[in-house]
């Protein structure tokens, strides 16, 4: 595990909360100079514990409103690495997940509406190995944030 001290991970909770925030404005926040705190998340990043910055999407603005999973039933002997490439194939997919249990895979899907969602099932239904589908329609949604769980230390 990198070496990652309470200062890191104060650094690490500012840019959670606004990625975008400047070195000058976490210095004052953390009583560090913006030499120093630029030092810290340069190497933040070399080791691999920032692995990027991105930008929050209004999805429904855009057209794309509709949100879904899909729970994907894979032949057995279907290894992971194909069942991911299937629906990474799908330009609407936004995630892929392998799951243990009766089904296989779980897929977060964003469409227009739902004959596009039907649309999307259908070509992920077409293909050979998949057995059987569910889909779970998104009504709403809640994320602590966007960035995952709580840092350690409760930052």
């Amino acid at each position: 595990m990198p070496d990652v001290d309470d200062i890191d991970h104060r650094l690490l909770s500012l840019l959670r909360e606004d990625g975008r925030r400047t070195f000058s404005e976490m210095a004052a926040e953390v009583g560090l100079s913006v030499a120093a705190v630029k030092r810290r998340v340069d190497r933040l990043r070399e080791i691999g514990v920032i692995t990027g910055f991105t930008v929050q999407v209004d999805y429904a603005k855009l057209g794309w409103g509709i949100e879904a999973f899909t729970e994907l039933r894979y032949a057995g002997t279907t290894p992971v690495s194909r069942i991911v490439r299937t629906a990474t194939g799908v330009p609407e997919v936004q995630a892929v997940f392998t799951i243990a249990g009766d089904q296989d895979s779980l897929i977060h899907i964003r469409v227009r509406d739902l004959g596009h969602l039907q649309q999307v099932v259908d070509r992920l239904r077409r293909t050979g190995e998949v057995t059987g589908t569910k889909t779970l329609l998104v009504l709403g949604s809640w994320k602590r944030d966007a960035a995952g769980p709580p840092l350690p230390g409760g930052v």
